[in-house]
């Protein structure tokens, strides 16, 4: 249902019940199978494990954002459409999410204790760009997912080489954000300019070495 059929409390507890099931429920049910479900798991050592599972945790926390970024986003467009948009991106990126939970699981580890912080911040964010114009909220999603899509292509340096699993789903992590980012261009977002962009990098870093840790 569009947000635009709802009321206003209707989508106020609509985009609560949201962000509880991000960050307190179990993984949500992907649309899509992992990129690694058939893939075995390979033989790490501790310290291997141990980089996987930071470098899966910030890709876990950058799709807490994701979410946050895009539930705002839809709650505040103008246009139906874009508030569609906004929609269908976030339910794709359930997908990374999940495939992120299942995968740090598996490495024994935990999610953020920040991803409470992340998703308040990240949903205000959105929610203002749409409260200002499509255009900036659509500009905003395309800078954002230049962000992510860099911090993957890092992150596909570090991780362990033989971490065929992980690989895996950040590979695939990678070809959809690069499509959500042109697909907010060819709506009509606002191209950044590049002060705005190196802001943006810092913050963003804050939240990597931090969410790796925590």
């Amino acid at each position: 249902m569009l947000n635009r059929q709802l009321s206003g409390l209707d989508q106020l507890v609509t985009q609560l019940d949201q962000g509880l099931r991000t960050l307190v429920g179990n993984a949500p049910t992907p649309q899509r199978a992992s990129p690694a479900i058939d893939l075995d798991d390979a033989e790490l050592s501790a310290q291997e494990r141990k980089r996987a599972l930071g470098l899966m945790r910030v890709n876990h926390a950058g799709e807490v954002c994701a979410q946050a970024l895009y539930q705002g986003q839809a709650l505040t467009a103008k246009l139906p459409e874009v508030g569609a948009q906004m929609e269908r991106a976030a339910a794709e990126e359930l997908d990374h999410l999940a495939w992120c939970e299942e995968r740090i699981t598996e490495l024994g580890g935990r999610t953020s204790l920040l991803n409470p912080v992340w998703y308040a911040m990240s949903f205000g964010l959105g929610a203002a760009a749409g409260l200002v114009s499509d255009k900036l909220s659509l500009g905003f999603v395309a800078a954002t997912e230049d962000q992510v899509c860099d911090h993957l292509k890092t992150h596909l340096n570090q991780l362990p080489s033989g971490d065929h699993k992980s690989r895996a789903i950040v590979e695939q992590m990678l070809s959809d954000e690069e499509r959500h980012a042109q697909s907010a261009l060819d709506a009509g977002g606002q191209r950044f300019s590049e002060p705005v962009k190196k802001l943006m990098t810092a913050v963003s870093s804050a939240m990597t070495l931090s969410s790796y840790r925590l």
